[in-house]
């Protein structure tokens, strides 16, 4: 069995840019717009069905609303597949 090198080095490079890349663009918190945009989801719309969701981890600093933005994915994806349920 031939093994190249070069092409599990190109490989391993590959992969390491694409995890940096997204660890680079992640980011800890959510604002309301940036929900509205992750979700496609208007505001009305998110405060009718998951706002007050008591495990809908949300923070009000002054007048904003933050979301720690790990955990909203993980809700939001639990919650999609619960509406999916449903109908």
């Amino acid at each position: 069995m031939q093994i190249d090198k070069h092409e599990i080095e190109h490989q391993f490079k590959e992969e390491m840019k694409k995890r940096l890349d997204e660890i680079e663009n992640r980011t800890v918190f959510w604002d309301m717009k940036e929900l509205r945009r992750q979700t496609c989801m208007s505001e009305p719309f998110i405060k009718e069905h998951f706002f007050f969701d008591p495990r809908f981890q949300k923070f009000r600093v002054g007048r904003k609303w933050l979301f720690p933005a790990r955990q909203t994915e993980e809700f939001l994806l639990t919650w999609l597949h619960e509406q999916s349920t449903h109908y």
